[in-house]
């Protein structure tokens, strides 16, 4: 299912009654909506109409479990707030390249907040279309990140 955002369409895919990626455009990803869809599609909008700030979705992105224990810990950031790759590699007993890494890897962008995750001195990357522009947009959303505002 693919929705109009302000950062660019988004297709929601869903496998086994989990969302499993946010793939933005979607080209030649085809999905007959469903309820789960349908209702991540309600959820999306509401996100980027600034109504709602905790996504309630079944999730099961892929990845080592490296990656998954990454996802946890973007999870837990709360709207509006950003923690760095440090600081999560912290949380992980590891270092912020890999947390980095992990993060470009994010297969269910927005809905696993890797926007909200910064390097020590200053925004970082964003692996969504549109790159730091699209991580901007976000934190923007959010007003998260007080000195973009």
């Amino acid at each position: 299912m693919t929705i109009q955002t302000p950062v660019g369409d988004i297709t929601v895919v869903e496998t086994n009654d989990a969302i499993t990626q946010l793939v933005w455009g979607g080209a030649g990803v085809a999905s007959q909506p469903t309820p789960l869809l349908n209702e991540a599609g309600r959820q999306l909008k509401c996100y980027f109409d600034g109504t709602l700030t905790n996504f309630d979705l079944p999730l099961n992105p892929s990845g080592s479990n490296f990656l998954q224990s990454v996802f946890s810990q973007m999870i837990k950031i709360p709207y509006g707030e950003t923690r760095t790759y440090g600081q999560l590699a912290e949380r992980l007993n590891t270092f912020g390249q890999p947390v980095g890494q992990a993060c470009g890897a994010n297969p269910v962008p927005i809905i696993i907040p890797c926007h909200r995750v910064l390097s020590a001195n200053g925004l970082g990357g964003y692996s969504g279309r549109g790159g730091p522009e699209t991580k901007i947009a976000l934190l923007r959303l959010e007003g998260g990140y007080p000195f973009l505002l």
